[in-house]
């Protein structure tokens, strides 16, 4: 049994007329007649009473026309869905995100994705940068934001951002009154470092062991308004991205530039290089490259 087997015979039982039914098929006559047959054969039943002028369905014949037509209408929506999501019309994306950084990032481009492709449905979820190459590969989420750098033989990515690390200090600090600062300089400073499961602590750890000391660790927290917070009530010091010290104005911080080394946090938007990726998901990582070009600010 094939499709056409059921789309002739639908088409026939519709009319009641073979003639009429080739009209609407584009096919001879004898050639529905011939496909008819030999589902009649296949079944072995008869579907169609041709003993009158108009064609009439048999018992059988009624029973066949209703599967028949319920499964040529799923076959319709099929194509339609798949149509759908070929052309891009629906969806679904799951991305993971860093929190507080999609805040910077992402919702004016989410917005304006959706204008375009209203029928996709994004869903945001926070995690660490280390969580999220965990979560994608354990296909919780289709693509994510991390911290470069990544293997680049297993991830895909996308420049979404490069900005300067920059100390906060409180303003009764006795960097308040300073720009700039060597790293070195700050080594017997008590840190504020976030843990060990986001990025930004491994990346201050080894500029710090690089710049040839060791950290002395006052605190560590994965709330980024906690760490700041500790920062203004003369607790430690912190390196944070430049783009969220810029949003400290209601606390009693001061940012300090890091003239040597140059310390830099490079953000991505990174996907599976060996794992299917929906047509959704695509479209997506193709509209940030196309709207979020690779900005730096604070250099």
């Amino acid at each position: 049994m094939d499709i056409k087997q059921l789309q002739y015979f639908a088409e026939v039982a519709k009319h009641k007329n073979f003639t009429k039914a080739s009209q609407v098929l584009f096919v001879s006559q004898p050639s529905i007649s011939k496909m008819i047959k030999s589902l009649e054969d296949e079944l072995g039943v008869t579907l169609l009473d041709r003993s009158e002028r108009e064609v009439v369905l048999t018992d059988t014949g009624k029973l066949v026309n209703e599967k028949a037509l319920n499964i040529l209408q799923l076959l319709e929506e099929l194509s339609s869905s798949v149509n759908e999501l070929v052309q891009v019309q629906k969806g679904n994306v799951k991305m993971g995100i860093m929190p507080t950084i999609g805040a910077l990032l992402f919702p004016k481009i989410i917005a304006e994705f959706k204008k375009r492709y209203p029928g996709i449905e994004i869903q945001m979820v926070e995690y660490s940068a280390k969580q999220v190459e965990t979560q994608m590969e354990q296909g919780n989420i289709d693509f994510g934001v991390t911290v470069l750098p990544v293997n680049t033989r297993r991830y895909g990515t996308v420049s979404l951002l490069t900005e300067e690390l920059v100390v906060i200090v409180s303003r009764q600090h006795w960097l308040a009154g300073r720009t700039s600062v060597a790293l070195a300089e700050l080594k017997n400073e008590p840190f504020i470092l976030f843990t060990k499961e986001f990025a930004l602590h491994d990346v201050v750890w080894q500029a710090c062991l690089q710049a040839g000391f060791e950290p002395e660790v006052a605190h560590m927290t994965s709330l980024w308004d906690f760490c700041c917070e500790m920062v203004a009530s003369q607790l430690g010091i912190s390196l944070i991205p430049r783009s969220m010290a810029s949003r400290l104005h209601h606390l009693a911080v001061h940012t300090v530039s890091i003239s040597h080394p140059q310390m830099v946090w490079e953000l991505a938007l990174i996907y599976p290089r060996d794992k299917y990726l929906s047509y959704a998901s695509r479209e997506f990582i193709a509209y940030i490259q196309a709207n979020l070009p690779n900005q730096q600010p604070g250099f």
